[in-house]
Order: structure tokens, then C-alpha cells, then sequence
């Protein structure tokens, strides 16, 4: 292939990837690593990001988009996010940033949704770049959260164990974004991400104990219980109250699975016992680890 194929093929146009260092980002990133494609990494602090050989970190802070300028040169496509503070608080930057990126000569932009409007997404939408929106349900990598119960006392402690999720991988988000990037036909549309199946509590636990090889239990917490528990994890109280809402009543687009994942990628989405077998040792009592 030559140069001039190379270039109009897109293996040679930068992209930029923000929250790199996330739990989405780190996977947007590995899989442009993995289809060849040019990647810079944006992190407010770059000696701790931790990213794979071959990508490019630099200093950025998307709440302070002027430190943005550099790393938009020559990028091509755009991986935002929506938040930049603690606790997920919203980035009000968004039409700065959209103005950098059409200057610089952005093609595409994808925006990670957490859920519901945002005034970043609003300005992408409006700013002229072709844009497509990911919007993934319930991540796997959650699950992670009950790893030192579950070492400690092979237990998981949760209210609402009939709840229902399509828990997404989060390779499988990274993949749709990386497609959207880098390839033509995805621009104006917004795409819902889940997993191939819709589980319990109980299904979670049972495949995380198949993984590494001891059971798991499930304890099924009172409002007032869980609450109490999230609190002494020093969770505010707007985290306490979305939690007992989306568990209490799971929204019907987080127990549906769609097949975007395919659509997309053309390959299936991955599913939750995988995601555990990969992850079984973050499970294992230490002794074993």
C-alpha cells in the first residue's frame, strides 16, 4: 500500500483519546492499538497513566481546554467524555473544546454517555464535527467492586438481588467507539451498548464463583442496610439516591439487550463469564492470588 493509500485509508490520521486512564478509555485505546491505528492518550498526569507501548501521552485537562491545543495537532478523531471532576461532575467546556477540535481539523468525534443530556454532548451535537454517541449500560468491570468481600469472606452484599442488567464489557464499549472513530458510516447516530444477555445478582455471583472455583454468597441487604453501607464507603448522597433508583427499578434500556455490539464490530458481544474467567484472580482470597 502506498503513502497516499495509507493516509486516505485512515492508518495514518491520529487519534486523540480523552480519559484515557478510565475504565472505557483504557479499552478505546487498546483496541485502536490492536487495529494499528495512530493513538494519543490525554491525562492530567502522564507519568501515572500506565498505557501500552506505542501510544503517546500528553498533559491535558479537559476542564482547562486550552491545554488541549497541542494535543489536537493533526488528530483526526476525537474520543470525549462528559465529565471532569469528582463524582462525575458535568464538563461545561464542551463548546470550547468543539471549537479546537473543528480548527485542528477533527473529522470525527465519539462522546462517552453516562446516562441522560449533558451540556458537552449538547455542544458536540451542535458543533459541525461529525459526531456518533455511545451509550453503554452497566459496566462488567462493576463487578469489581465486590472483590474484597468476595476474597475476604466470599460473600457479596447487595439490596435488590432480583434486579435485571445487560451488563456491557467494556472492551466491547472501547470496540464500538474505536469503529466509530476510525471508520466511515457512523456519524449522527447513537448507539446503545449492552451485553448479549440479561443477568441477576444471582447469575453475576454464580459465574464469578464457576471462575474461581469456590462459591460465592449472596446477601441481600435492606434500603436501610445498603444505605448505611454506601455511606460508610463515603458515597454522597446524590450517588445513594441514583443507586437506589436505577437498582430499585432498573431503567427497561438497561435489562434489554440490543446487538449493537455486533452490528458494529461483526463480532458478538462478549459475555459475563468470560469477563470473569479473564478476571478470576481479582476474586481469590489472597493466599491465592
Amino acid at each position: 500500500m502506498t503513502n497516499r493509500e495509507n493516509r486516505e485509508s485512515g492508518t495514518n490520521r491520529m487519534n486523540l483519546v480523552t480519559g484515557a486512564t478510565g475504565t472505557v478509555g483504557r479499552q478505546v485505546v487498546a483496541e485502536l492499538l490492536r487495529l494499528g491505528r495512530p493513538v494519543r492518550a490525554l491525562t492530567r498526569d502522564p507519568a501515572k497513566a500506565g498505557l501500552p507501548d506505542g501510544v503517546e501521552v500528553v498533559r491535558g485537562d479537559l476542564t482547562d481546554p486550552d491545554t488541549l491545543t497541542g494535543a489536537l495537532d493533526g488528530v483526526t478523531g476525537l474520543h470525549l467524555i462528559t465529565f471532569g471532576g469528582e463524582y462525575f461532575a458535568p464538563l461545561e467546556t464542551g463548546p470550547r473544546i468543539v471549537d479546537l477540535a473543528r480548527e485542528a481539523g477533527v473529522r470525527r468525534i465519539t462522546v462517552l454517555n453516562g446516562g441522560g443530556p449533558t451540556p458537552l454532548e449538547d455542544a458536540v451535537r451542535a458543533g459541525g464535527v461529525p459526531w456518533t454517541v455511545v451509550t453503554p449500560v452497566e459496566f462488567m468491570a462493576n463487578a469489581l467492586e465486590w472483590a474484597e468481600g468476595i476474597r475476604t469472606a466470599d460473600e457479596v452484599r447487595e439490596p435488590f438481588t432480583g434486579r435485571r442488567s445487560a451488563m456491557v464489557h467494556e472492551g466491547d464499549i472501547g470496540a464500538v467507539a474505536a469503529v466509530a472513530l476510525t471508520e466511515d458510516g457512523h456519524a449522527g447516530r447513537e448507539y446503545l451498548v449492552t451485553g448479549p444477555e440479561v443477568l441477576t445478582l444471582k447469575d453475576k455471583t454464580d459465574a464469578i464463583a464457576a471462575a474461581r472455583g469456590r462459591q460465592v454468597r449472596l446477601v441481600e441487604l435492606s434500603e436501610a442496610e445498603a444505605v448505611e453501607q454506601w455511606r460508610a464507603e463515603g458515597r454522597p448522597q446524590d450517588v445513594i439516591d441514583f443507586l437506589l433508583e436505577v437498582y430499585g427499578d432498573t431503567p427497561v434500556e438497561g435489562r434489554t439487550v440490543h446487538d449493537t455490539v455486533e452490528r458494529v464490530t461483526g463480532r458478538p458481544a462478549r459475555t459475563f463469564a468470560e469477563w470473569a474467567r479473564t478476571h478470576a484472580d481479582a476474586f481469590r482470597p489472597w493466599s491465592a492470588a
